[in-house]
């Protein structure tokens, strides 16, 4: 690649990164300062404490997102994999050998920030689009009536048009996103030139004085400030889209810079404009641009919107490739780039729940509360697991790993601590959310190694049983079978049916095994092994990446170069359908058993998440007790 193609494409690639990573954190502004100083926090609008909040504010921006998002977490990539499940997988493969007391732990903490990011995606088009569209009562306090059926309106038409995917219209995501921040920046600038003062805010002792000062009052504050710091969470899980270099880029040269400026520019006009409080962003360019920023607001929040949307299909692909929720439909939605999918029951549950807080909570003051407790949890959780990586990984001594981390941790903790006095206004919304979801999954691995432990304990050795078969074999007809088989299960269930019924065995018979690996991909080249063990039977063990595609067919194509071809009319994919029982005694909890029962009867089959042709698939029924 020519030097100016590598410029070029880099270009391209920041430009995304604006549309897509920072629609979350750009849009913060719409609700920050409006949020910080509501009359129910106890904090009164004045100069001192006002230099001390944007100092707060920007003084996070540095640290929180410059320094531990883009400058540390950012390092700590999963085979240029970001997001809590890939670091998740990477801390737990990091510590698997040298300290593996730790290895549950971690699961649960990776499991409970992913639960907590599920909460953050619903709360952000919730709170996104009702500030946008609350600019309304700003221009004409008669249409509040209004915002909320508007807001309605738009969600839903968002996510109606999800199966359609973003193919088409995310390039506009970009650019539309740099007017969005060019905008920022411009009524930043009009607003400091007014009152050059409010750059006294840069100094960050105006922070630490507010703090000292304020105490008590400074603390619940904190819950508030952290509003500004929403979506930083998406510029690591979207690292794999878009690479390390764009997304820094994005952040250093665009996204900083105007939002830096305008929230000096909402301090600069509260300074002139006190009055200002009900709704500084709508009111920094006059009345004149109120109409015009409720549009161009509504366009980013959408777009803000999408991108979590797309975030939480993209999780929940990796959740269920490492067994923490059950198969579900898939659908690709663009032929040339992969990471574009969706999941129709994720897609109308969320629509649901965010729908649920749009109604319940009303307006974007009382959503705040539940805002802060997701975000925070998930940086804590992430801030943590850095922590293992590079402890386990890197195999940097430990008085550095704490002094790296230590600090974030400490930080973390104070905005988590604040953020839990919002409990019971709001903040318990996606921790229940989260208690749910963490409840789902933690069954569901369950139950699964319990069906494990169940057949385990039938399990018939898969070489002995073929070296007794072969000593008066059966009947071999023309054609191939395979037998999907789990990663350590004896002979397949349906692979006895069909000796015990048809009273024949194929002239080739293939057992095929899935193993997912605690890493995004596994190159083409490493996926396939194959192993004779004779008498023309063999065993396929397939390896795949949590963000891999499961694709059986391409995974018999590959075996052509390992002297295993196939001929897929001639090939029969037999597959054992389980019915798992609860019975009382060992096991979960009745409730719990009972929920994997119903979540393993509604789980998608094996053949059509593997992507088998159905017309090839012959299913035998077989029953497991838990």
């Amino acid at each position: 690649m020519t030097e100016q193609h590598k410029k070029s494409s880099l270009v391209a690639l920041t430009l995304a990164a604006v549309g897509i990573v920072y629609g979350d954190i750009g849009t913060s502004p719409l609700y920050t300062l409006k949020t910080i100083f509501d009359p129910e926090h106890g904090l009164t609008l004045t100069e001192g404490n006002l230099l001390g909040i944007i100092s707060l504010i920007f003084w996070g921006l540095t640290t929180i997102v410059s320094l531990k998002y883009v400058s540390l977490v950012l390092r700590a990539d999963n085979r240029g994999e970001g997001g809590i499940m890939a670091l998740m997988a990477l801390a737990l493969n990091s510590v698997s050998k040298t300290a593996p007391r730790w290895h549950y732990p971690l699961m649960l903490l990776g499991v409970f920030g992913a639960t907590m990011f599920y909460g953050d995606s619903v709360i952000t088009p919730a709170i996104s689009v009702l500030s946008a569209i609350e600019g309304l009562e700003v221009a004409a306090p008669g249409l509040e009536q209004y915002i909320v059926p508007l807001t309605i309106i738009v969600l839903v038409t968002l996510y109606a048009v999800q199966r359609h995917g973003t193919a088409g219209i995310g390039r506009w995501f970009g650019p539309v996103m740099v007017i969005w921040f060019a905008a920022l920046s411009v009524m930043g600038l009009v607003n400091i030139v007014q009152a050059p003062q409010i750059l006294w805010a840069l100094n960050p002792w105006h922070a630490l004085r507010f703090m000292f000062e304020n105490r008590i009052i400074a603390f619940v504050a904190l819950g508030a400030v952290v509003l500004a710091f929403t979506g930083a969470e998406a510029l690591y899980a979207d690292m794999g889209h878009f690479g390390k270099r764009p997304i820094r880029f994005a952040w250093f040269l665009i996204v900083f810079p105007s939002l830096a400026l305008n929230y000096l520019g909402q301090g600069a006009l509260l300074l002139t404009h006190p009055e200002a409080i009900s709704n500084p962003f709508f009111q920094q360019l006059g009345a004149w641009s109120v109409y015009p920023l409720v549009v161009l607001s509504t366009l980013a929040t959408v777009i803000a919107s999408q991108a979590t949307i797309s975030g939480t299909f993209s999780m929940t692909k990796q959740a269920i490739a490492l067994g923490l929720l059950p198969r579900m439909r898939v659908v690709h939605t663009s032929e040339r780039e992969i990471g574009q999918i969706y999941i129709p029951a994720v897609n109308w549950l969320q629509l649901a729940v965010v729908l649920l807080a749009v109604i319940g909570f009303g307006s974007s003051e009382k959503l705040a509360g539940a805002y802060g407790i997701a975000v925070t949890a998930t940086m804590l959780a992430t801030t943590f697991l850095t922590f293992f990586v590079i402890r386990y990984r890197w195999n940097l001594p430990l008085w550095l790993c704490f002094a790296a981390t230590g600090f974030f941790i400490v930080i973390d903790l104070l905005l988590f601590s604040a953020s839990t006095l919002k409990l019971f206004h709001g903040g318990w919304f996606p921790l229940l959310l989260a208690i749910i979801l963490f409840t789902v999954m933690l069954t569901w691995k369950r139950g699964r190694e319990l069906v494990f432990q169940n057949l385990q304990k039938h399990a018939i050795p898969l070489e002995d049983f073929l070296s007794s078969l072969f000593v008066a074999p059966p009947t071999r007809v023309y054609g191939t079978a395979i037998f999907l088989r789990g990663e350590s299960d004896g002979v397949p269930h349906a692979l006895l049916h069909n000796l015990s019924h048809n009273k024949v065995l194929h002239e080739r018979v293939v057992f095929f095994t899935v193993h997912v690996v605690e890493e995004p991909y596994v190159p083409e080249a490493e996926q396939v092994k194959v192993t004779d063990l004779g008498h023309q039977c063999y065993q396929l063990n397939v390896h795949y990446g949590f963000k891999d595609e499961p694709d059986i067919p391409r995974a018999l194509a590959l075996c052509d170069c390992l002297g295993l071809p196939f001929e897929m009319m001639e090939t029969s994919f037999f597959i054992a359908r389980q019915t798992v029982i609860s019975t009382p005694g060992a096991g979960m909890a009745t409730w719990r058993e009972h929920l994997f029962v119903t979540m393993s009867r509604n789980a998608r089959g094996a053949a059509d998440y593997y992507q088998i042709p159905t017309n090839r698939v012959i299913e035998l029924g077989t029953q497991v007790e838990i």
